[in-house]
């Protein structure tokens, strides 16, 4: 399967590799405005070819995406120290607006997977400049936020993090939505799984575990100025989901019609993927606090997508 990387730096790099060494890719191209950088990161991926999947990886323009399957978005300005995900919109919305007219003249058919921050109104501004369906405009929304909650749980449970079924709903930002209400460890509620297990989830435990998942990327870009390696891992997780028609279940955003109440929201819910993008969704249970926030989190996203003059 061929996918393009649009974006040569540090998330849409850690994609690439990420792709090449699950085989979740038969090639790769990675595009970028800096020649030198994309060829660079293709090159440096391409020796680690040898210890992973057979794959082929280069650097190329747009132009050379014809064909592609699924393109990945990474293109934008990175966010700053303290800067909220919503702070970005303005600076990196001129440069989506730059790079999907190219995309949509040489790869009509491809789905695009959109990873620049803020991704869920990112995503909204795909779809809309698009033109393309929502199911094929799929923003990686709170998989990484997902994923760091289970990390949280397994680490507080000692149990492999695989083994839990808890998504984060919502913004992939300030207003997400951790459903502690549906959350299972097996096929247990994780709240009584941990009291078998004498690892109680006490209000402390629900406290930490928030800001742990919550306040993640800003600790990460505080020290080392980005984050990469978990998204990297969560695109290639999308890609190999679309590539093997998986019908995954996976936590990711689209335009959605209508949720809690809110109509009009790019958001994340545990969404059905495969070949054709998203195929369905699903509504995890939630109780009435969390069914206020995911509201809450819908309609800051609807009336900043519904300022935004595209």
């Amino acid at each position: 399967m061929k996918v393009g990387i649009v974006g040569a730096g540090a998330v849409g790099a850690q994609a690439g590799f990420a792709l090449a060494m699950t085989g979740a890719a038969s090639e790769i191209l990675l595009c970028d405005k800096n020649a030198a950088l994309a060829q660079a990161q293709a090159e440096d991926i391409a020796h680690a070819v040898p210890f992973g999947a057979p794959v082929t990886v280069r650097a190329a323009e747009i132009a050379a995406l014809e064909g592609a399957r699924v393109v990945i978005l990474a293109a934008g300005v990175s966010q700053k120290p303290g800067e909220t995900r919503l702070a970005l919109l303005e600076r990196n919305a001129q440069v989506f607006a730059a790079i999907l007219g190219e995309i949509g003249r040489v790869a009509p058919e491809a789905i695009l997977l959109i990873a620049t921050n803020p991704v869920d109104i990112m995503t909204d501004i795909a779809t809309r400049l698009s033109g393309l369906p929502p199911e094929r405009v799929i923003g990686s929304g709170t998989i990484l936020d997902t994923a760091r909650f289970r990390s949280l749980l397994g680490r507080h449970l000692d149990v492999a993090p695989q083994s839990f079924h808890a998504y984060v709903l919502g913004e992939h930002g300030d207003s997400e939505v951790l459903a502690w209400s549906s959350a299972r460890a097996g096929t247990v509620p994780v709240r009584a799984f941990a009291e078998q297990i004498g690892r109680p989830i006490t209000p402390q435990v629900v406290a930490g575990i928030d800001e742990g998942v919550r306040r993640a990327a800003y600790r990460i870009i505080e020290g080392k100025g980005a984050t990469w390696f978990g998204i990297g891992a969560g695109l290639a997780r999308i890609v190999r989901a679309i590539g093997g028609n998986e019908r995954a279940v996976l936590s990711v955003s689209i335009r959605t019609p209508e949720v809690a109440g809110v109509t009009g929201a790019t958001l994340s819910l545990p969404r059905i993927v495969g070949a054709g993008g998203i195929v369905g969704e699903l509504i995890p249970e939630l109780d009435a606090q969390e069914t206020r926030a995911l509201a809450a989190s819908a309609r800051l996203l609807a009336e900043t997508s519904a300022e935004l003059r595209i």
